[in-house]
């Protein structure tokens, strides 16, 4: 299927490594120009190298920033919408915070992981939604995970904000579809990539444990791997998903009950 993404730009936060690098590469393999954002210069720097010799340099930008600062979010899509051209998808991918488990969190570790997890998001849909909402075309796509849909014994400040990211999903859908805007998230299950968290389990003392808990958990026995969200993510973010918003889609094998 043509998922008619030839030449129209979308920028990726979270862009060079794991599921954000896996939706780079689905969309560059739909032709569209790609805008690649992290904090990481030199992964950035290499990850866009690596994606020019393969698609060319003229489908890809790169601009290097904390996503989860507004003033620096605010420059970045500035300077994209200016330099490069008008942002036609844009995928929030920031997230994870170290907390410890149980509820003794301290308002330090709560207000930082709120901070990465959630309030990242809503300043890169804002930023991003004002722009497309004023030309009346655009989509907007949530990385959130299962960890939001119910609860799976993950650190409270994850899961409680990717639920709270997938309702602002679903209100910002509503408030800008009469634009011709659409809001979706997209909400991931157990996906492995090199130094990810499930590598870096899998490559532990506790490795058979691990396999023994996705087999139960999973009803297709297996982790998710970063190109499997990321055609999900390309359907998403194109022209041919133009009725589709408000949705918080798992992408986890099954083992959403």
């Amino acid at each position: 299927m043509d998922l008619s993404l030839d030449g129209k730009i979308i920028l990726v936060a979270g862009a060079s490594r794991g599921i954000g690098l896996g939706i780079v590469e689905s969309c560059l393999n739909e032709g569209a120009h790609l805008v690649m954002t992290a904090r990481g210069v030199e992964k950035l720097k290499s990850e866009h190298d690596r994606l020019a010799d393969i698609f060319g340099s003229d489908k890809l930008s790169m601009f290097a920033g904390d996503m989860c600062d507004s003033e620096t979010v605010e420059r970045i899509i500035d300077s994209v919408e200016t330099d490069i051209g008008p942002i036609f998808g844009a995928v929030a991918n920031v997230g994870l915070h170290p907390c410890p488990p149980g509820f003794e969190v301290d308002d330090e570790t709560w207000s930082a992981g709120m901070n990465q997890n959630l309030d990242s998001g809503f300043c890169f849909a804002r930023s991003v939604l004002r722009r497309q909402v004023e030309r009346q075309e655009g989509s907007l796509l949530f990385i959130s995970s299962i960890a939001g849909i119910g609860a799976l014994g993950t650190v409270l400040t994850y899961g409680t904000a990717k639920a709270a990211m997938n309702h602002l999903a679903k209100e910002l859908a509503r408030l800008v579809g009469k634009s011709n805007v659409r809001v979706n998230a997209l909400a991931p299950g157990n996906i492995i990539f090199p130094d990810g968290t499930w590598q870096e389990r899998m490559d532990g003392d506790r490795k058979d444990a691990w396999t023994r808990w996705i087999n139960r958990e999973v009803p297709m026995q297996r982790f998710g791997t970063p190109e499997e969200i990321g055609s999900v993510a390309a359907f998403l973010l194109s022209p041919r998903a133009s009725f589709l918003t408000g949705a918080i889609i798992p992408v986890d094998g099954g083992q959403t009950r």
